[in-house]
């Protein structure tokens, strides 16, 4: 067998000659400007690590001295970190907002959270997953209350006893036994029969003042009722409200939707309501000093919508307690003209569903539209980077969940298929809530809903 051709043919006195296929791969860099920048960036990345392996990486649009061994490595190093997706650490979000306070937790800033094991589609395994990975990154420990059977099972399967026995020992997580607990897909007034239910127990240490607030994942009709039951709703407030966090285009504000599931069927003083409560929410918890309310519509102007916006329109221009800035249309929920925006539950939660598609949904429909061929193959692999990270800002997962509005006492409800990244982020929404006196502000908004109706 002949000796194969060197990759690059060296002459005394002359400069190194790259070969050919080398020449090509630089020209149609050169000539596709938007991608050579990306490439310069991710070379660089690549001949840095390289650096520091101890092996000599050049640029391919700069000198091509190297010897061959060098310039294939670094060749490969940077494939290997363009062509790959991006791995974006999901915790990123978490870590970077209060991320400077978590440096150094002390035990005594750590806040109780009372966590429903049992509740969630794949519960309890990725709910434990994700209480194990939130009490190393947020001030908070843990009363996880679930059955004893169903926790032994999972730690078997997913080897997580170490960690949880080092948890238990730090005194970051406390097993709670609990008895039977309400499926998915049970009635909501079962809370009422199974009085020892993961969710039931879960409430009633909050009830106690064990914890100071509780996180579900589980049937959200049993959530709501198992609140109401066990902590009671606010005075002088009719309905809770189920308050979901929806991302606007602005990476650094959110909207706060209500109700999106808890109230099918409202009347204009439940939305009258769930502005005040959401105001009160947005204010304290995302230190916007002066929310701008938007009643959720067909149209901007006064005169459009159904009777329960039309009924509800003027008790909102005349709520002196809040910023109401008119009909908001659907295009305008996410464009971060509003803070907070009401609605009846059957709407809201339809406009929940429909935005937890939307980024998955994108995402495939880009990568079906993307040129084929080697070009194509090159400039999608640059475009799936961001558009992953898109489609992480859609995801319902990176909020965690929806807060529980006007009941006695701090409750997140959770999606039913939350993994651990979403009840660490749920976890985090709790902890804002307990710490940040939501409370103290919805008993007073309480007390004067309570003088209004006994009044009028």
């Amino acid at each position: 067998m002949p000796p194969k051709e060197p990759e690059f043919e060296i002459r005394p006195g002359r400069r190194a000659r790259p070969s050919r296929a080398i020449r090509r791969l630089v020209i149609w860099y050169r000539r596709n400007a938007a991608v050579t920048t990306i490439v310069g960036t991710a070379s660089s990345s690549a001949s840095s690590a390289a650096s520091a392996a101890g092996s000599v990486a050049g640029s391919v649009a700069g000198s091509m001295a190297s010897a061959a061994g060098s310039v294939a490595g670094s060749m490969a190093s940077t494939a290997g970190s363009v062509l790959n997706p991006l791995v974006i650490d999901p915790l990123r979000r978490l870590q970077q907002s209060g991320g400077e306070e978590l440096a150094a937790i002390k035990r005594g800033d750590r806040l109780w959270v009372a966590v429903d094991g049992m509740g969630g589609d794949h519960a309890p395994g990725p709910i434990l997953e994700g209480c194990l990975k939130a009490v190393q990154i947020l001030p908070v420990r843990i009363r996880f209350v679930a059955e004893t059977a169903a926790v032994e099972s999972v730690l078997a399967e997913l080897g997580l006893s170490d960690v949880l026995q080092e948890a238990v020992q730090q005194g970051l997580i406390e097993l709670v036994p609990s008895g039977p607990s309400v499926g998915m897909d049970d009635e909501a007034t079962v809370v009422r029969r199974k009085r020892d239910a993961s969710i039931n127990l879960a409430m009633d240490l909050v009830k106690r003042g064990e914890a100071t607030a509780i996180y579900s994942a589980g049937n959200s009709g049993a959530v709501m009722a198992s609140a109401i039951f066990r902590l009671g709703r606010l005075k002088g407030i009719d309905r809770p409200a189920i308050g979901a966090l929806f991302p606007t285009k602005d990476p650094s504000q959110q909207v706060l939707v209500l109700d999106v599931g808890a109230n099918m069927d409202c009347k204009p003083g439940y939305l009258h309501q769930f502005a005040l409560l959401g105001s009160i929410y947005s204010r304290d918890v995302l230190g916007v000093s002066e929310p701008s309310v938007g009643l959720l519509n067909i149209g901007e102007e006064e005169c459009k919508g159904n009777e329960l916006t039309l009924r509800a329109f003027p008790l909102l221009v005349a709520e002196p307690r809040i910023r109401f800035k008119g009909n908001c249309e659907g295009r305008d929920v996410l464009s971060g003209t509003f803070d907070v925006v009401v609605c009846d539950g059957y709407t809201g939660n339809v406009l929940l569903k429909f935005l937890e598609s939307v980024g998955s949904v994108l995402l495939d429909v880009l990568r079906a539209e993307l040129p084929r061929g080697r070009r194509g193959k090159v400039g999608s692999a640059f475009l799936r980077s961001n558009l992953v990270r898109i489609k992480k800002r859609l995801d319902h997962a990176e909020h965690g969940g929806a807060l529980l509005l006007g009941v006695n006492g701090v409750c997140v409800i959770g999606h039913g298929s939350s993994k651990a990244l979403s009840v660490v982020s749920a976890l985090r929404l709790a902890h804002l809530a307990a710490s940040h006196g939501v409370m103290d502000d919805l008993h007073r908004l309480s007390a004067q809903e309570e003088t209004v109706t006994a009044c009028g």
